[in-house]
């Protein structure tokens, strides 16, 4: 477990890299248009390749707290937008009200593996990764 504090700030920048190039990947080559859930997510996810990034290079643990946060309310809004697929109940509470519906499931891998749940698992690995670099920093 040492080894992987060492590197995790390092790591949360890959996952956070690898979760933009899906993103990208997903509306830009397989022309999925965003639904506005999505591109909250987006909003919470995009900044923290470059915060990351730059944290990692420089070594700088002072970062922790804001890309921790923008982890943790981009996940919130990635379980919203997972449970709202997969409970029909929800569809009446969605946000999205024009344009792509946001239950709507362009990947249903094994039947529960969708484009939300994949970005809460981004965010959850993240916010791990951060969590036990501060641990480690403290």
């Amino acid at each position: 477990m040492t080894g992987l504090r060492n590197y995790s700030l390092y790591l949360a920048w890959l996952v956070s890299l690898v979760a933009v190039g899906g993103s990208l990947y997903f509306s830009e080559y397989a022309g999925y248009i965003p639904c506005q859930l999505c591109w909250i997510q987006r909003i919470f996810m995009y900044p923290l390749v470059l915060i990351l990034g730059i944290a990692s290079y420089r070594e700088d643990r002072s970062v922790i707290p804001y890309a921790l946060s923008m982890s943790l309310l981009g996940g919130s809004v990635s379980l919203y937008h997972y449970l709202h697929q997969m409970v029909p109940g929800l569809a009446s509470l969605a946000p999205c009200r024009e344009g792509v519906p946001c239950n709507t499931a362009y990947i249903d891998w094994l039947g529960f593996i969708t484009i939300p749940l994949l970005a809460l698992a981004a965010f959850t690995l993240i916010s791990v990764l951060l969590f036990l670099e501060r641990k480690r920093v403290e």
